[in-house]
């Protein structure tokens, strides 16, 4: 009989172990959502409806000889997962690829495809109505966003403040930094850094209504709308005592160089659950779900197994369809035109060809 892998998410990493492990075991993903979420281009399906129904693939082409679980785990040991509907799933091996949370933009909370994609026209609704947009936090997602708003609707006031002293934290070149700066300024958006608001708006999240909000250096700033772009989670509450005794104060799971779970012989951490030392990408935790699931065939037939190496920091940022900067270690500095060539398509073909989606 073939072993029984048990992969707990259906995101970036999820789905590629899955699809790769097929042909050699018996596989299920467990995946709360209806539909994958390539979330990658969501902030760009905001500020323009014609990429809503882009973002979108169904599950049922990713695998041929396996299956896809709609359902949430409520608990995961080494030998079974546990779903919300009391089922029971016996595994060999289980794969933990259950990604992180948080609230838009950062992430879209909604499971069903249609209350996914409801929730989407509504941010694009009040980004229509708006008048003036508040962004906290001058992250890639914070950055990201107020570029999409900025070329989406021209001349809408948009500003982002975080308290960190430089813009990305200091992480990439000076060259990245400045021109990313220089972009946001071309683009009308403001960015404040080295402050952050005395308190938050008095007006919820993301629905328009005028407000005041008043920074730690003494100006006030007046706008209609606002989003948090910080405050990701990684959840863990669904582990089972083998697991949760080793799980770090942020939620993450310690890995070995084969991306096994520390202590753990036939349990795997891919993607943002773990706590290898690089940006959490797409790109890393495709790579890292390569590997697990290389370690896991290598398990099963008897040969060496694979170690992964933690990608260098790199990032391509897009600051609406025709703008953006990048850096990487093996291209150096991506301009404008670099990057709008590199992810105008968010690789949709690459993601509707994983999952098999026409």
């Amino acid at each position: 009989m073939a072993p029984k892998v048990v992969v707990v998410g259906g995101g970036y990493a999820g789905i590629v172990v899955s699809r790769t492990l097929d042909d050699i075991a018996e596989v299920t993903m467990v995946e709360p959502k209806e539909m994958f979420v390539h979330h990658v281009a969501h902030l760009r399906a905001v500020a323009d409806p014609a990429w809503i129904d882009k973002i979108f693939f169904p599950y049922d082409g990713l695998l041929s000889r396996g299956r896809v679980l709609r359902g949430t785990a409520t608990e995961v040991r080494p030998d079974r997962v546990t779903l919300g509907s009391g089922a029971r799933l016996d595994a060999d091996f289980v794969v933990l690829a259950t990604g992180s949370t948080g609230p838009f933009p950062a992430r879209i909370e909604a499971v069903g495809h249609d209350a996914a994609v409801d929730r989407l026209r509504e941010l694009h609704a009040s980004l229509e109505q708006s008048t003036g947009v508040l962004l906290l936090g001058a992250g890639p997602i914070g950055l990201e966003f107020a570029g999409e708003i900025a070329a989406a609707w021209p001349g809408r006031p948009v500003t982002v403040i975080d308290p960190a002293p430089e813009l990305l934290g200091g992480r990439f070149t000076g060259e990245m930094r400045t021109e990313v700066a220089r972009q946001l300024d071309d683009l009308g958006v403001r960015v404040l850094l080295g402050t952050k608001l005395d308190a938050l708006p008095g007006t919820p999240v993301g629905v328009v209504h005028p407000f005041t909000a008043t920074t730690g250096d003494g100006e006030t700033i007046g706008a209609d709308l606002w989003f948090a772009c910080y405050g990701s989670t990684v959840p863990s509450g669904h582990l089972g005592a083998d697991l949760s005794t080793v799980r770090q104060p942020d939620g993450r799971l310690p890995v070995t160089e084969h991306l096994r779970v520390a202590g753990q012989d036939r349990v795997f951490a891919v993607g943002d659950v773990n706590d290898t030392p690089e940006l959490k990408t797409g790109r890393a935790a495709g790579r890292q779900a390569e590997v697990a699931a290389a370690n896991i065939r290598a398990l099963i037939e008897g040969t060496a197994l694979t170690a992964y190496e933690p990608f260098p920091d790199g990032m391509i940022l897009t600051l609406g369809p025709s703008g953006g900067a990048g850096w990487a270690p093996e291209f150096g500095f991506f301009g404008a035109e670099a990057t709008a060539q590199f992810k105008g398509t968010f690789l949709l073909d690459h993601y509707r060809s994983l999952l098999n989606a026409d």
